[in-house]
């Protein structure tokens, strides 16, 4: 149920009612808008007495939401949310790009691009060290190691970093290098993992899974925000069709539909949405243009001889070119990069 407080009320009372409705064995979450306290009182509940709580000092009105996943929801906050990592926020104005190699490969390697990426405008340096690969045989990233070397080029370029977390254990140690945590297509529905980052103290970029419709992508998201971490951002990525000459379906559809339905930043994935490197650059450009708060770009120096993923990054010179378009785009719509 959604709870809305009277303008004005004191923290005393807003506390007094959190405190009151914790008592019935909800979940109680707060966000502010307008000037007016918006209390999400989450959970079974199963013996509250509503009509009771309407009567409450300090409430205004009790409402219900009338969708499934409730904190993500427009429903309970009305306005944006813009999160804050390194130079950019992201869900503003201003479009959030991150670029990078598929896997950190070596120290060469991640300074390379992550000078080329800073020059051309990124702001985020991707990179895995943890690679949940569909063959056991693939290279699966280089671990602990690459979150070091992803760090220190990412320091040395003024750059922030997001990076994978492919399951519990790993949390704390890929948090502890960092600024974004990743959780992957793969494991969109995995709920141990949603319920630990949802713990964590860091931004949570939670991909769109590779079969999954809109509504259980956002309540991935609930899962997470849930455990009081509101910092999620989404990422489309592409959907699995009966299509075969791209890797993925990328769904530009899901940005206005999003948007519309949750206050939850909104970037997109065109690398692995297409899997083929010429055609990264087109749907980049009409993913902003379809309102999308930010990109996620694969861009490798040396592609034909990338460990993972070479046949959709752009070389840095493309990604540079792309940039450039991205900025008109935007400036169209009144951002900025």
């Amino acid at each position: 149920m959604l709870v809305l407080l009277k303008r004005g009320v004191s923290e005393t009372a807003v506390s007094d009612i959190a405190t009151r409705l914790r008592m019935f064995g909800l979940s109680v979450h707060r966000t502010d808008h307008g000037g007016q306290v918006r209390l999400g009182a989450v959970g079974e509940g199963g013996g509250v007495d509503w009509d009771q709580v309407r009567g409450w000092g300090g409430i205004e009105s009790v409402e219900k939401i009338p969708v499934p996943f409730k904190l993500v929801s427009r429903a309970f906050q009305p306005h944006e949310t813009v999160i804050s990592v390194g130079r950019c926020a992201i869900g503003s104005r201003q479009l959030a790009i991150m670029a990078g190699p598929c896997s950190v490969e070596g120290e060469e390697q991640a300074f390379i691009i992550a000078a080329a990426v800073a020059r051309a405008g990124a702001t985020v340096m991707r990179g895995g060290a943890y690679k949940p690969r569909t063959s056991p045989y693939s290279f699966q990233g280089l671990g602990e190691e690459g979150l070091k070397l992803l760090r220190r080029a990412a320091d040395a370029n003024g750059l922030a970093v997001v990076s994978e977390v492919m399951d519990t254990q790993q949390v704390s140690l890929v948090a502890r290098y960092a600024d974004i945590l990743q959780v992957g297509a793969r494991n969109m529905q995995n709920y141990s993992l949603l319920r630990e980052v949802g713990h964590a103290e860091k931004p949570v970029l939670l991909k769109r899974g590779l079969a999954a419709t809109i509504e259980e992508w956002l309540m991935s998201a609930e899962h997470i925000l849930s455990q009081g971490n509101t910092q999620v951002i989404l990422c489309e990525r592409g959907i699995r069709t009966f299509e075969t000459y791209t890797r993925n379906t990328l769904d530009l559809n899901a940005i206005p539909v999003v948007k519309e339905l949750s206050h939850l930043p909104v970037i997109v994935d065109p690398s692995h949405g297409t899997g083929i490197r010429n055609k990264v650059a087109a749907m980049a450009r009409a993913s902003i243009a379809a309102g999308a708060d930010g990109l996620i770009i694969e861009v490798h120096h040396d592609p034909d001889h990338a460990l993972s993923d070479g046949a959709q990054s752009l070389y840095p010179e493309q990604f540079d070119q792309l940039m450039g378009q991205v900025r008109t785009i935007a400036e169209v719509l009144g951002r900025t990069v």
